[in-house]
């Protein structure tokens, strides 16, 4: 390509970027015409299904490991290989589902993600073995990453930049939701002794069957309730394509005010612009190409890339040491709910456990197998657990303005380590429950000022890949501290508390790097 020639793609491109700017800008005003109305409500209310059937994907197996483990022969390291599938799933398909949006569509692969996820946890319910089981879980977690950007960017982009900061922090707060719900299922499915034994013993339903075959049906609520909205009128805008545009900004005002469309102010946007769309020269997959390539390329310079290192070692052990609390957490309590008659220390009892799972590993068929099932106080802590992690969103709100975000990291990472530490040496069920909810509540708020403060530090024309390189790093945490930490677990009750800690503790040190952000 000559100079004129790049000269002249440079012109374009920034040509480009105005009048995309400029349509932004008036799907903003034509939404903010529209108002708040019925459909924001059943926006809202979709995405608080597609969380909560997020959160099931991710922490249903956390509850099934003290009720299937005879059903399925586990061993401590199973078990922690069967928590970090959905994760590892999420992997696989997280950046390349963050490029395709763009191309295909929102609305597309959230209705595919969603429904892939009823498909494979229908499976996981049926399932008799541990390998059919961890590889439908894996599944899961790859139709739903492919949902996940997909589900956000559709419910930001319906709303206009008056309430849309507000609208993501409510639905922020449907993950805990999302937890007492799972807690409260789980509560009411799994104390239940259902065995259905079909073809003569060789297919048999236990009460873990059933949970996740009606933990599926959120997931395929989630699917028709995207399948009932529109597209996103910001990718219609992307796409060229004007009438769809105008019609959902139409169909969104109509619903909201019922008022008919003569009374919209906008009812004739963009009708001019068609026909100038239509004979402009699209541009060719190598422009296309190179745009991307000439977009992104500030990423990978300074002072980007050190950023963009930063926040993803950050986001990988925020993510980590949150998942491991919250996945571990009901099988860590009904551990404690078996043993606390002999003791009250949480690693004597921790070890006792360790010791009696090696000692009772199944022979034959599950025959020497004795489960410690959880029992009503591990549904109990759960639902405490779940309903203390509503604090983080309120606390972020209030106080990241006063401290700024690096400021709140930093303090909030020190908390951190003193309670993972604090943990071991939990001596009654009321401070084990107590440390490890505030544990998790606090390193979910660390996670969510990562990806926060990646929106803040990187451009628009890079944000979406930073972020999709910054949640596949963190994700990539989840997997590894869930292998890792019922290994160290075997080695020993305090080190996985004291490993913890001590990586918490460095990214709270490297946090300290961050330069204030300035307006």
């Amino acid at each position: 390509m000559s100079e004129v020639d790049l000269q002249s793609f440079a012109e374009t491109g920034r040509t480009a970027q105005l009048k995309a700017k400029f349509e932004i800008t008036e799907v903003n005003l034509a939404l903010k015409e529209c108002g708040f109305g019925f459909f924001h409500v059943r926006l809202i209310f979709t995405a608080l299904v597609g969380l909560i059937a997020g959160v099931f994907m991710g922490s249903s197996t956390s509850y099934i490991l003290s009720e299937a483990e005879c059903d399925l022969d586990m061993n401590l390291l199973e078990k922690g290989i069967l928590n970090a599938m959905p994760y590892l799933g999420m992997l696989t398909s997280c950046i390349i589902a963050g490029f395709l949006t763009d191309a295909f569509g929102r609305k597309t692969f959230v209705v595919l993600g969603f429904g892939g996820t009823f498909i494979f946890t229908f499976i996981s319910g049926l399932s008799q073995t541990y390998i059919v089981l961890t590889i439908s879980k894996f599944c899961e977690g790859v139709f739903f990453a492919a949902s996940y950007s997909s589900m956000l960017a559709l419910t930001s982009e319906f709303c206009h930049d008056g309430v849309r900061d507000q609208i993501m922090i409510v639905a922020s707060s449907f993950i805990p939701i999302g937890q007492v719900v799972l807690a409260l299922m789980s509560w009411g499915i799994l104390l239940q002794d259902w065995n259905v034994s079909l073809f003569g013993g060789m297919f048999v339903l236990h009460s873990w069957n059933y949970y996740f075959l009606a933990l599926s049906l959120w997931a395929c609520l989630a699917c028709i309730l995207y399948a009932l909205l529109p597209e996103s009128p910001m990718y219609h805008i992307s796409q060229h394509n004007y009438d769809e545009a105008r019609e959902v900004l139409i169909k969104v005002y109509t619903e909201n005010t019922r008022k008919s469309v003569e009374t919209f102010k906008y009812k004739d946007l963009w009708k001019d612009k068609i026909a100038v769309s239509e004979k402009q020269e699209p541009m060719t997959f190598q422009k296309q190409l190179s745009s991307a390539f000439h977009n992104i390329r500030p990423m990978f310079q300074k002072p980007l890339v050190w950023y963009l290192v930063l926040f993803c070692i950050l986001n990988f052990i925020s993510m980590k040491i949150y998942t491991v609390l919250r996945t571990w957490f009901p099988q860590l309590s009904t551990i404690v709910e078996h043993y606390s008659n002999e003791t009250s220390d949480l690693c004597v009892m921790i070890d006792s456990y360790t010791r009696d799972l090696k000692v009772s590993v199944p022979e034959t068929n599950g025959q020497n197998c004795i489960e410690a099932r959880s029992g009503t106080e591990t549904y109990i802590n759960s639902v405490i657990l779940g309903s203390i992690c509503f604090i983080p969103p309120i606390v972020s709100s209030f106080l990241v303005k006063k401290v700024g975000k690096r400021n709140l990291y930093i303090v909030c990472g020190f908390l951190t380590m003193a309670l993972t530490l604090a943990v071991r040496w939990s001596n009654s069920k009321i401070s084990m429950v107590a440390l490890f909810s505030t544990d998790v509540a606090i390193s979910t708020l660390m996670a969510s000022l990562t990806q926060t403060m990646v929106l803040e530090y990187f451009p628009t024309t890079t944000r979406s890949l930073a972020m999709a390189v910054v949640m596949t790093l963190g994700r990539t945490g989840s997997v590894s501290g869930n292998i890792l930490f019922p290994i160290l677990l075997d080695m020993g009750c305090a080190v996985p508390f004291f490993t913890l800690a001590a990586i918490v503790g460095v990214t709270t040190l490297l946090a300290f790097l961050i330069s204030p952000k300035k307006e």
